[in-house]
């Protein structure tokens, strides 16, 4: 309790009173760095720096518990203890309901019960801003669990030929999810179809965009809508959801025809599809990338539709994957360059995703400010 030393702010304007108090900690032989503010003003400028303070009740700029609501209310605000010549225990609870830690009454009060009182406040302090870390933290954790289930749920392929792998890496340093999203579906008839969107920007609104986007895609889909209207229905449920203007999504959507020889793809301002086979990338035909979602109205998107030989996989990607930097270049990776790192690890064997997005981050120096999020449809015969 002694050996640590506790930076103390006394907020008095009476200078024996100030005298005082330093004496009453003098002589419990604490360990302290005492700095004083004779108004509240000045305390208010020099609160950072403290763990705890003593406040006097009465100060030439704020009378009462106004003193101490004003510091309360400061960011981060230290453990307070009212320290006052007023012999008035009403005044004591009020303050402790307020959120003063303590309460003290100068002439009653010797150096090592001020001391011990300063040490209290301290740890109490400590021991709230803790919960308070624990709470905020399992607080994101379940709905780092609730938008990871809206977001990139199961997909619906059971007893279907077509294989489907998924990664998905936040941006940066963020625990919480933000827009990217994909899903997949399986037909009776045998048709697959998968989506893959990006919600522009990052935070918990975007995540709950991304999620009910991908859930009305699903439900479109499983309702049995042409593939050629489903993003002209996406786009009018996602005018409607966003919670400002000039918020818009990209997205990639893929229909697998039901004998797997063939696949129609739809691009919604997002980067196209990579086609491999065995270890090999296959040009797909050039094609018109589209606008993205939200950004014009009564816009069609049209399909490219792409033969699908024999050992065929299909990857879909987020353009988190594509923005990173480059070592000793301004340009971001690109696709080109994104397709020669991929060509390398397909000679490694099919589980390239985790080397690539690996390779892709130690390129630009650290983690990737975008999510990434990957989508591989593969031949499943």
């Amino acid at each position: 309790m002694r050996t640590k030393t506790v930076r103390v702010l006394l907020v008095e304007d009476d200078d024996g009173d100030a005298v005082l108090v330093e004496a009453l900690l003098e002589e419990a032989n604490a360990p302290f760095v005492l700095s004083r503010a004779g108004t509240l003003a000045e305390a208010e400028r020099l609160l950072n720096d403290a763990e705890c303070v003593l406040l006097d009740l009465g100060l030439p700029d704020s009378q009462g518990l106004d003193g101490l609501h004003r510091l309360l209310a400061k960011p981060n605000a230290p453990a307070i203890l009212v320290l006052t010549g007023l012999d008035d225990d009403r005044e004591g609870l009020a303050a402790v309901a307020a959120g003063a830690e303590d309460f003290m009454v100068k002439g009653k009060v010797d150096g090592e019960l001020l001391l011990r009182g300063i040490r209290y406040a301290v740890e109490r302090r400590r021991a709230d801003d803790a919960q308070r870390l624990l709470r905020e933290a399992e607080l994101l954790a379940s709905e780092q669990s609730r938008l990871e289930r809206g977001l990139l749920p199961p997909p619906l392929l059971q007893n279907s030929d077509v294989d489907l792998e998924v990664r998905y890496q936040p941006g940066g340093q963020r625990m919480l999810l933000g827009g990217d999203f994909y899903d997949a579906v399986g037909l009776p008839d045998g048709t697959v179809h998968a989506i893959i969107g990006d919600v522009c920007g990052h935070g918990p609104d975007e995540a709950a965009l991304g999620v009910c986007l991908r859930i009305a895609w699903r439900a479109l889909i499983l309702s049995g809508a042409p593939a050629e209207k489903v993003l002209k229905t996406l786009d009018q449920v996602l005018v409607a959801e966003r919670h400002g203007e000039g918020i818009f999504t990209t997205a990639c959507m893929i229909t697998v025809s039901p004998d797997r020889r063939s696949a129609r793809y739809f691009l919604a301002g997002h980067p196209e599809p990579l086609m491999m086979v065995g270890r090999q990338i296959v040009d797909l035909p050039k094609s018109k990338i589209g606008v993205p979602l939200g950004v014009l109205t009564d816009y069609a998107w049209t399909g490219v539709d792409v033969p699908l030989p024999s050992g065929w996989s299909l990857a879909c990607y987020t353009d988190g994957l594509i923005e990173g930097r480059v070592p000793d270049d301004v340009d971001r990776l690109g696709v080109e360059r994104l397709c020669e790192i991929l060509d390398r690890h397909l000679q490694d064997g099919p589980n390239w995703m985790d080397s690539v997005i690996a390779e892709v981050t130690e390129l630009n120096g650290g983690a990737l400010d975008d999510d990434v999020a990957i989508l591989l449809l593969k031949d499943g015969k």
